[in-house]
């Protein structure tokens, strides 16, 4: 039940970065839904082998080379999915980022004390 919510969740935050940010388009809420989810089962299956083959240039840049890795999976999700649309490179790294920060402060609400 938790891993719906979550996912419900981190579809509100794509809705709400997508209405926000001008170059991130999803046509409606079901798509947000597909969008969340696709983005877990990359970010699930294929982050981790582009941070291992990205590693060394990774360690040269600090760790800031990942902010392109997850770039390149969120273009991937528009890719592959019809009603979601990034509009180049740095829209995906700004909606990264964002998505991050957002998703972090709506599962804080989720914790048990």
């Amino acid at each position: 039940m938790k891993l719906i919510f979550r996912l419900l969740l981190s579809a509100i935050a794509v809705v709400v970065l997508a209405n926000v940010l001008g170059g991130v388009s999803v046509d409606g809420y079901g798509t947000a839904i597909i969008v969340a989810l696709v983005l877990s089962i990359l970010n699930l299956l294929v982050k981790p082998i582009l941070v291992i083959l990205t590693l060394p240039i990774t360690i040269i840049t600090l760790g800031l080379f990942l902010l392109i890795v997850n770039a390149a999976v969120i273009l991937l999700a528009d890719s592959l999915i019809s009603g979601f649309s990034v509009d180049g490179i740095w829209w995906a790294v700004l909606f990264s980022i964002l998505l991050s920060v957002l998703q972090s402060f709506l599962h804080s609400l989720l914790k048990d004390d």
